[in-house]
């Protein structure tokens, strides 16, 4: 029978189990950069690295990669660390990548109210969705089980981690607010070329306004004094909790150990599996196989050719203008 002294605590000394959670991993950083926000199941997602959600600003490695509208000629950054995380993890020395904005099915009006959450719901893809789920259920089971064994100091933990969690889940969706994306301009389509580090190309097309809401503006607003206070909260409490957890069963700590170990791996499964970036109210997927070039001139001169100008190249220094005295619109 299951109970505080099914494992002997002479032999097996479970009690720091609760570190685990203090290890700097960037799988729940990485999961808030895929769904470009958070949810409120995430309060019940425990996996190490959780104090660190907000770090997500820092998603991108500081890389802000040089990009020509082909359309129009500008050539500017994209600035959205969340974007440019997604496209880095899609990108491959050599090759032009295409991925497409789309709007996210919630948005389809066509759809039933029904569908159209389904369909936002599952669109990273049904084996990244059901492995998230499987998170929070084992929260669930693992809160069931210390609760059959009278472990409260367990539950006391994680509950302190599930606060923690509250906080910083809401101080994101209060972030992520969609703020600046400059004017409408609908009906218009656009076509990015976006140059990031290590010769990876990204061909970025779509609507105009979804190519902004993807790249213009802000993703998470600056944050308050307030939410900087309750940030520091959140994180002392998965520290306290640490402490805590030094009194839960040893059982009790092997549970919290399996716990964060099973989330963790389940959470880099899902960020491993999930094939889309959802910003907003919109989609970026990749929608054909990468093409490789033997030199970036070639790509960049096929690109001109398709796009029918070459001002763009100019501006982002992939081909030297033929009168060097002529305007670069940058």
């Amino acid at each position: 029978m299951l109970s505080k002294s099914s494992i002997s605590s002479q032999h097996i000394i479970l009690q720091a189990a609760g570190l685990f959670v203090l290890a700097d991993l960037p799988t729940v950083a990485a999961r808030t950069a895929v769904t470009g926000t958070a949810s409120f199941l995430d309060i019940f997602l425990l996996a190490p690295g959780m104090h660190r959600q907000q770090a997500v600003d820092d998603i991108n490695h500081g890389e802000f990669p040089t990009t020509g509208a082909m359309t129009t000629g500008y050539v500017f950054r994209v600035e959205n660390p969340a974007t440019v995380s997604y496209l880095q993890a899609i990108g491959r020395t050599g090759h032009l990548v295409t991925a497409h904005v789309v709007p996210n099915p919630s948005c389809n009006e066509e759809l039933s109210y029904l569908n159209r959450h389904l369909q936002s719901f599952f669109v990273a893809g049904v084996p990244a969705t059901l492995f998230y789920i499987v998170g929070p259920v084992l929260t669930g089971v693992a809160v069931a089980l210390l609760g059959v064994i009278r472990d409260f100091w367990g539950l006391g933990v994680l509950g302190l981690f599930m606060l923690s969690r509250l906080i910083n889940v809401g101080i994101i969706k209060r972030r992520s607010l969609k703020g600046w994306k400059g004017i409408p301009e609908p009906g218009v389509n656009g076509d990015l070329l976006i140059l990031l580090s290590q010769d990876r190309w990204i061909r970025l097309h779509g609507s105009v306004d979804d190519l902004k809401t993807v790249t213009a503006g802000q993703w998470l607003r600056d944050r308050t004094m307030v939410e900087g206070f309750a940030i520091s909260f959140a994180t002392l409490l998965v520290y306290a909790a640490v402490i805590l957890a030094f009194n839960a069963s040893t059982v009790g700590s092997l549970m919290i150990a399996c716990l964060l170990l099973c989330s963790s791996a389940l959470l880099g499964l899902c960020n491993s599996l999930t094939s889309c970036l959802q910003m907003f109210d919109c989609i970026v997927r990749v929608e054909e196989e990468p093409i490789k070039y033997e030199r970036r001139l070639y790509m960049a001169n096929e690109m001109i050719e398709k796009s029918g100008r070459s001002d763009w190249a100019i501006g982002m220094g992939l081909i030297v203008p033929k009168n060097p005295t002529a305007p670069v619109t940058v």
